[in-house]
């Protein structure tokens, strides 16, 4: 048992954030001792909220100097991510970064820069690898039910508008960015995580519902992106922020013995006798709200690396990186209607 304790301060107190405190808050080593926000918090307030004694602060500088923290959750404005874990690297603080870990590839590199340089541990909030049914189908495929995976697509249906916590400041191009970078980039991150290998190219069009609610969008709300890995494989993301329908993370996985639907397994090599799904029972990535999100896991995961002194596993800093160049190139493409390498990417970003 951990003898280790991290004492958390967050950056931004808004819907996130609250998710996070109550998964640090319930990690064996983890509590948030503080709290940054604009706004004037009380302190009663927030045990009332959360259980434990947090400090407010209306400094982020202030809140980094408080010797009772030693691990920030940076859950602010995405475009504040850059300086804010800059910051807080420079603190020497081990940090949990909220997605999107920065809006362009080149502060996504500065940040890693300076966790570099502070030799501080860094986690990115790519909190669906950590859930039952991606832990499930991961194994599934080390397995090798489904043999050689030579397709997936897995698709991001959310419909964010004013109903959802973030649509305020996610219309606007300086936060939201673009509909992979605000809410779809967990769907390309779990096709990488599931294909594996390095991806060589992508090519990307988007779209935009023409309904009043949508239309308030800076940028297009719906995007497909096809990508191509250098063993050959392809796969496909669609980011579609702009529908009305329940949240569905449409997931089909295609290999030499068998297939994969969301939670249902076929494989020859279960030598089945009728051609029909098997339905597994694992925990579904359906839902949108934070309170449902896997964070609890992924932040004791990370604990349990910096007790050990370990990089975080699954979504460190150096492997996030590579899907937000991902998803960067395909930006890029839909911008400018042509097929965009990885390489282009990192060289000129």
């Amino acid at each position: 048992m951990s003898t280790k304790s991290y004492k958390t301060g967050v950056i931004g107190y808004g819907w996130a954030a609250t998710a996070h405190i109550d998964a640090i808050n319930g990690t064996k080593q983890g509590t948030v001792t503080a709290v940054y926000s604009s706004r004037k918090l009380d302190a009663a307030d927030l045990k009332a909220a959360h259980g434990s004694d947090i400090k407010p602060y209306q400094s982020v500088n202030a809140m980094l100097a408080d010797p009772n923290v030693d691990t920030v959750s940076i859950t602010s404005y995405p475009n504040q991510h850059k300086d804010h874990a800059i910051a807080a690297a420079k603190a020497g603080k081990n940090l949990i970064i909220e997605k999107p870990l920065a809006l362009s590839l080149a502060d996504c590199h500065a940040i890693k820069e300076a966790v570099d340089e502070a030799g501080v541990k860094a986690c990115v909030c790519f909190e669906v690898r950590f859930i039952s049914q991606f832990q499930s189908t991961k194994k599934i495929i080390e397995e090798g039910l489904l043999g050689d995976v030579h397709y997936g697509e897995i698709d991001y249906y959310h419909g964010i508008g004013p109903w959802y916590g973030q649509y305020r400041w996610n219309t606007t191009k300086e936060n939201g960015g673009s509909s992979l970078l605000s809410a779809g980039c967990h769907a390309l991150d779990a096709l990488l995580h599931c294909m594996g290998g390095d991806v060589t190219a992508v090519s990307s069009m988007a779209t935009q519902s023409t309904h009043e609610i949508f239309s308030k969008y800076e940028y297009p709300t719906t995007s497909v992106t096809l990508i191509k890995f250098a063993s050959g494989k392809v796969g496909k993301v669609a980011s579609v922020i702009d529908c009305f329908q329940p949240y569905y993370f449409h997931t089909h996985l295609v290999g030499s013995e068998g297939s994969l639907l969301d939670n249902k397994l076929y494989s020859s090599k279960l030598h089945l006798r009728d051609k029909k799904w098997t339905e597994l029972p694992m925990a579904m990535a359906d839902s949108g709200d934070v309170a449902d999100h896997p964070y609890q896991a992924q932040f004791q995961t990370f604990f349990d690396a910096l007790d050990k002194g370990e990089d975080m596993p699954l979504t460190s800093l150096n492997e996030s990186i590579k899907s937000f160049e991902v998803i960067f190139a395909a930006d890029k493409s839909a911008a400018e209607g042509r097929s965009v390498t990885i390489e282009e990417i990192r060289t000129d970003g």
